[in-house]
This record gives structure tokens, sequence and C-alpha cells, in this order.
């Protein structure tokens, strides 16, 4: 692993973007946004704000709710036309709906031709993922000619269920059914998208189960060979603070267990010709950055603990840097950031990735 040839500039870019809370909360007076400290999350935001992750999601339109980064400027509330008053009340003319089973605020605001921050704001709606079967809402504004004939209810979309595998997250999973993470999000009334655990069942909405992709994740994982598995029992140690320091960062734990035998078999006395040290295999200007910049810390690289945690917050980087993308995430953990971005992947680095691919498959069991 080499040193990013990019780090003096990150490093004043994360100095650069911290913003206090007293001028974040002057800039929401006059601006509904607020600015992305280091170390924010989406929940964190939602909590501070009291919105709803899904809200942010939408009034964002983020691909990816685990990727923001310091700097960003998110929407924490929609902006009010100029011709309505905060608090005003409710139009006269509006109606009732009673829910139906399957629909959301967005096929009701459809179907009486306004929008959901209407219906929100007349039934004074906290959470707009949460409403549920035989709810009364007040549609407003809306004439008996704009409501739909109460004879025929329109079915709901056809739905998948997907149980969670170890090592998913929910762009994976997005990706696999040819959705959005907002719909995710809306349709299971996920709160902190960055917690989802395996085996957990989530709503895919308007998919069927035959609709996801096929793939690597969809076929037979390989088998562990019995003199490998002798090892990995002999390092459960090793292996568990590899995981508990992947959970940490959100980093998937079978990628970070993968990354982590491909480079030293999960010990830490391994040494490469080239100084790289220990489980996670850096290089010692690499963990003084990592330790630097991201941590705020210094890494004594050769602790196991340091090491993997460096290693695993390392990968945690680059997978938000290409946004997920395994093929390039491991090109910059094996031949650097700078290579991989100013030359793509190398044919060296080839090899490399495809066999953490299939380490990644058999640690997702």
């Amino acid at each position: 692993m080499q040193r990013p040839r990019w780090f003096a500039p990150l490093a004043g870019l994360v100095a650069a973007v911290v913003v206090s809370p007293i001028f974040a909360t002057a800039a929401l007076a006059a601006d509904p946004s607020v600015t992305v400290e280091p170390g924010d999350t989406l929940t964190s935001i939602s909590k501070r704000h009291r919105v709803t992750v899904a809200t942010l999601v939408d009034l964002n339109e983020l691909p990816n709710p685990n990727r923001i980064y310091a700097g960003q400027r998110l929407r924490v509330a929609a902006k009010a036309p100029p011709t309505a008053p905060a608090a005003a009340s409710k139009p006269a003319a509006a109606r009732t709906h009673v829910v139906k089973r399957g629909q959301n605020l967005t096929v009701i605001a459809r179907r009486y031709g306004i929008t959901v921050s209407a219906i929100v704001r007349a039934n004074e709606i906290r959470n707009a993922s949460r409403i549920y079967a035989g709810q009364r809402l007040a549609i407003p504004g809306a004439s008996p000619s704009a409501a739909p004939k109460a004879t025929k209810a329109p079915k709901p979309a056809a739905s998948a269920t997907h149980k969670v595998a170890r090592g998913e997250n929910l762009t994976t999973i997005a990706r696999a059914y040819s959705i959005s993470v907002s719909a995710l999000v809306k349709a299971n009334g996920i709160t902190n998208p960055s917690r989802i655990y395996a085996g957990q069942r989530l709503t895919v909405p308007g998919k069927s189960a035959a609709s996801k992709k096929s793939g690597p994740a969809a076929s037979e994982r390989p088998k562990v060979p019995a003199s490998m598995k002798a090892l990995m029992t002999k390092r459960d140690t090793v292996r568990r603070t590899i995981v508990e320091e992947a959970r940490r960062y959100d980093v998937p734990p079978a990628l970070a267990l993968a990354v982590a035998w491909q480079e030293s078999g999960w010990q830490q006395g391994v040494v490469s010709h080239a100084g790289a040290v220990g489980v996670m295999q850096l290089m010692p200007a690499t963990a003084e950055w990592v330790g630097d910049v991201m941590l705020g810390t210094p890494v004594q690289i050769r602790d196991t603990r340091h090491n993997v945690r460096a290693g695993v917050r390392l990968l945690a980087h680059y997978l938000a840097h290409y946004d997920g993308d395994r093929a390039r995430v491991l090109a910059a953990y094996y031949q650097g950031q700078w290579a991989t971005d100013h030359h793509g992947i190398y044919p060296v680095s080839r090899p490399y990735i495809a066999s953490i691919k299939v380490l990644e498959r058999l640690f997702g069991d």
C-alpha cells in the first residue's frame, strides 16, 4: 500500500469545512438547510433538526444515505411557498381520505392532485413514512370532483421481501433490485440507513421476488477448506476484532475480513518486503496519515487493535470515495488512491481484487 499523494490537501479540506453550531443555526434561520460537519450522519442530523431520515433522503435526493460528507449542504425542510403563511389553518374545502393497505402519502397526494407536504401540514404528520391502514387524513383544497370514485381502490404495487445477508447494505440491495435507496427507506420506515442487520427482512416496493438481478451474491458461496477453517478458528480473536471495527465504521464485515485475510491471513506478525505491517498490512506512512487525518489520534501500527482500526477506517474512506464500487475500492487499497483516480485499475491489481471478492463471499456466511 502506498501513502496517498493527496493527503496534505485533504487535511486542509477537513479543517476548512468545520462549521460551528452557531453558524449552522444562523444559516438555518435564513434557509432550511445545514452544512454537514465531520462525524455527522443522517440520523444525528435528523434528531438535531426533528425531521425523519426518509424526509432528508427525499429533500436532498440522496442516492446513498450512508455517503454524506463534511461541507455538504443538506436541506432539512421544504421551502414554504411565499404566499403560504407558516401557521395557516386547514383549507375550508378539505376532504377526508381513509388510508388503504399499501398506500403511502405519495400515492394519496397524486390521487388528489396535491403535494405530500400539503397533506403533512394539514394533518401535522411528524413522520411521513408512518401512516397506517384505516387512518383518516384531511385532504386540503380537494374539491369533490378531484376525489376518485370510492368504488374501487387501485391495487398496491407488487412487492418482494428481501432477507439481508451478512455484509449487505441498503446501497447494494437497492442496486440488486434496480430501485432507489430512498424507496427502501420509506417502504420499511428505516430511521438509520446504516443500521440494517443480517437476517432482517426488508420490503422491496414495486418488485417481485424474481426481479432481483442475478450475480455473484446470488450464487452458491464457496466452501471453506478444512485447513483454512482450522487457521480461522486459531485466529478467532483477531477475527472478532476485525468485525467489531468494521461495524464501528459501517464497513461490511465480510469485506474487512476478506481484505485482512488476503493481506496477512489475520496475523499481526506479518511484515512485507516493502515494510507493510500487521493484519491490514499498512505502511507506516499510511498508518500515520490515517491517524492524523481520519482518526485524529496516532496509530500504533504494531498493536493489533490500532492496526485493524486504521485499515478498516481506510476502507470506509474508499467505500465513500468510490460510492461502494468494490473493484475501485480494492484497487485503491492495493495500488493507492492517486493511481486509481488517475490511471484506473492496473492489470496487476485484478488478481488481488478477484481473490478478495471470492473471500468476501466466503466470509459472508
